[in-house]
């Protein structure tokens, strides 16, 4: 890595732009402080290692990070958590209202939610026989059920939590009232200037992505300028430089990194000893956790500070499964494995059979507790979705990267002990 190391408090607003992209006065306020300070050090690292512009909007009080990445995760995104289970990722429809809804707020930044109602649906119903944008009506009568109603409800609903938890918004009271009582009303205020912080792409406008085929929108909306091509042509190879920040990126987004899912002939970068050696860096220089092996990459963050993801800790039964999921692939003859639903499903009744009263309130829906399961290892990169195939997943070599350990009930007995210890660490590894 170029430059000087980062302090100690940087490292941890890094981390907190590289988690969230953004860092808020109210919300973080000594981080914020420290990136308002550091600035200078933050921009420097974001632009020499990664290419990624850091904006400090004082006036707005945020500090905002423009990533930019060709290969988009199609796993990620905008997310929302209902029900205190998993955050879920954002409906198509509830994207396009978080785009409209910063559209009418722009304008009048201070609506009732019946007013904003109203003027969605007279955009979408102006836009929606050409298919521009999507047909919405917020209570039932003619062609529209209750349960449709309260289904676009919920997508209003989720497009506002998502601009309200990044401080782009602010409701006067609880945004889930909208939901269960189509005549609720509450005011929603809009920070303008936060608003005006949202674009990190270049006019849609200018880039043309009407004329552009839907699978080279990435590639358009991540370039920094309009000279820069919109996409390489089949036969151009890419640059090493251009290698490097595709692989970088991916190390400090993503929990686990494939060094040879490179598609460019030769060496892959990560596998080279320079781009090794710039990996470790950069990782360490964040203050970020990694063990390495030929095959893999496995990044943590052991201060929890950026990423939303906690397993493996948490008593909560699903990641008490997914432990127990883990350390059966965790076996060296299982590279490569192939999961199913109905084979985790056997692993949990086996556990069942040992401890019946472990997981008793699953005892009629293992398969949906076998899917939170199979959830938690997914979003650790342990479990990766196999492409055409519905409901299977190949095992990583992050798998091996852990050993599980089990506080059992008593001596002799096997699986995780219902409210016990679990615990887990990382194996050996060469870094």
């Amino acid at each position: 890595m170029n430059g000087e190391a980062l302090e100690a408090d940087l490292r941890d607003a890094a981390r907190v732009l590289v988690d969230r992209g953004r860092v808020r006065a109210e919300a973080e306020p000594e981080l914020y402080r420290a990136a308002v300070k550091g600035q200078a050090a933050l921009a420097g690292l974001f632009r020499s290692e990664l290419g990624w512009t850091l904006e400090v909007l004082e006036v707005a009080q945020l500090v905002r990070l423009h990533k930019r990445r060709v290969d988009v995760p199609g796993d990620r995104g905008p997310a929302v958590a209902r029900g205190g289970g998993r955050p879920v990722l954002l409906s198509q429809e509830a994207l396009v209202l978080v785009c409209l809804v910063c559209e009418q707020l722009w304008r009048r930044p201070r609506m009732s939610v019946r007013e904003l109602m109203q003027a969605l649906a007279q955009v979408c119903a102006q836009e929606a026989a050409s298919g521009g944008l999507p047909r919405v009506q917020w209570v039932a009568g003619e062609g529209m059920s209750k349960q449709e109603a309260r289904w676009h409800r919920q997508n209003l609903v989720d497009a506002l939590q998502v601009l309200e938890a990044e401080g782009s918004v602010e409701a006067d009271s609880d945004l889930e009232r909208v939901v269960v009582d189509e005549d609720a009303d509450l005011v929603v205020t809009a920070l303008r200037d936060r608003l005006a912080a949202r674009f990190s792409s270049l006019s849609p406008a200018l880039l043309g992505l009407d004329e552009l085929p839907a699978q080279e929108h990435a590639a358009a909306l991540s370039t920094a300028s309009l000279l820069d091509p919109v996409a390489p042509a089949p036969d151009q190879v890419a640059s090493v430089e251009e290698r490097r920040l595709q692989a970088l990126r991916r190390l400090v987004d993503d929990p686990g990194v494939d060094p040879f899912d490179e598609q460019t002939p030769g060496t892959a970068y990560l596998h080279t000893l320079a781009g090794r050696e710039r990996g470790l860096a950069l990782l360490a220089g964040l203050g970020l956790g990694v063990s390495v092996r030929r095959d893999w990459w496995e990044v943590t963050d052991p201060s929890g500070l950026g990423t939303a993801m906690d397993f493996p800790n948490g008593r909560r039964m699903e990641r008490q499964a997914a432990l127990a999921l883990l350390a059966h692939l965790a076996e060296r003859d299982r590279a490569g494995f192939v999961v199913q639903v109905g084979d985790v499903v056997e692993l949990l009744e086996e556990v069942r059979a040992v401890m019946p009263n472990w997981a008793a309130g699953y005892k009629a829906q293992l398969p949906a507790l076998a899917r939170a399961a199979i959830g938690e290892l997914a979003a650790a990169r342990l479990l990766v979705p196999m492409a055409g195939e519905a409901e299977q997943w190949r095992a990583t070599p992050g798998v091996h990267l852990w050993r599980v350990r089990v506080a059992h009930a008593a001596r002799g007995t096997a699986g995780p002990e219902p409210g016990g210890t679990s615990g887990i660490e990382p194996s050996e590894g060469d870094a």
